[in-house]
């Protein structure tokens, strides 16, 4: 299997078809930590048939990709391609400090018909104007490849790309995409210089709907609210969203608004050191796999597992 574009039709194709909502995925793992693959079909295949999301982001930092090997990686990424089967799309997530590791990750993603990648900005230390090796990485990766390329910026890899260094890689023919980690008024930015050349988002759930209004957006992109916030007959991000692209905004902001006490429970359980196991215990809850995180991430306490019980008990979501 490859992509189904050619690599100069990727930002045309990426227009028409990575929009909606798409989640970030956590990667379940079995007592001896080792990856659960049962698990993880289970909760793609509830993700994808049940909760009707518009696409997945596989293995990125809230699937603890950093804790894996590049052999569970590759693994990650087959499984979603097969478990979406056409149904929703696949971006995998290759991001990594070694340049080699990103290739050939993108290279299996191609090779398995995974529908795009996201490559997160490279780790720079000691850097103060990052902005030429920051292009000429995201440069060699569009020369090297043929799969549309999302960016990732966030300020834990030491420095924010600026909208003009974001839309000076936005001419490259293959990035489609950036999920922009940054403050409201950067990714507005961006938006006016190079929205027409790639799709900015950003993975806030609470600011989604705005953006939708009034930036004129069409892709969530994207973290855990999507499967942590819906269940098979309580769907509401879905519904606010269908209503927002359809226009009836009243209707969307009411239905956006109706799920916060369920994002106030949620915040309140999440742990400031261990945000990866309180997913993970919150998708059990839910009755998804989850399991117990790898090192050098943390575990709950008994005590914190008791505070996310009480917070999803309160959450308001409906499981039946």
């Amino acid at each position: 299997m490859t992509v189904p574009y050619r690599k100069h039709d990727a930002k045309a194709y990426a227009r028409e078809h990575f929009r909606g909502v798409w989640a970030a995925t956590a990667t379940p793992f079995a007592e001896d930590l080792s990856l659960d693959e049962a698990g993880l079909r289970r909760n793609l295949r509830h993700w994808i048939r049940d909760l009707e999301l518009g696409g997945l982001f596989v293995s990125g930092k809230q699937g603890e990709f950093f804790s894996m090997s590049v052999a569970e990686r590759k693994r990650t990424f087959e499984l979603a391609v097969e478990e979406a089967a056409g149904r929703c799309g696949i971006v995998t997530s290759c991001s990594d400090t070694h340049l080699d590791v990103v290739l050939e990750l993108a290279r299996h993603s191609q090779a398995i018909g995974a529908d795009y990648i996201v490559v997160h900005s490279p780790v720079l230390h000691f850097h103060h104007r990052p902005d030429e090796t920051v292009y000429e990485y995201y440069r060699h990766l569009s020369e090297q490849l043929d799969i549309g390329i999302a960016l990732w910026n966030h300020p834990d890899c030491g420095y924010v790309m600026s909208p003009q260094l974001c839309a000076r890689i936005a001419e490259l023919p293959n990035i489609v995409a950036i999920k922009y980690s940054v403050d409201r008024a950067l990714y507005r930015e961006l938006t006016a210089l190079a929205g027409d050349k790639i799709l900015v988002s950003t993975a806030s759930e609470e600011d989604w709907l705005d953006n939708i209004i009034e930036l004129g957006w069409r892709l969530y992109l994207c973290s855990t609210p999507p499967f942590l916030l819906q269940t098979k007959v309580d769907r509401r991000i879905n519904e606010y969203t269908r209503l927002a692209f359809e226009g009836r905004h009243a209707e969307a902001r009411a239905v956006r608004d109706s799920l916060e006490p369920a994002r106030q429970a949620f915040r309140s359980a999440r742990p400031s050191g261990t945000p990866q196991a309180c997913t993970k215990y919150w998708l059990e809850l839910l009755g998804q796999a989850g399991g117990p995180v790898r090192r050098p991430l943390l575990n709950l306490s008994e005590a914190e597992k008791a505070a996310t019980r009480e917070a999803f008990a309160r959450s308001g979501l409906r499981l039946a």
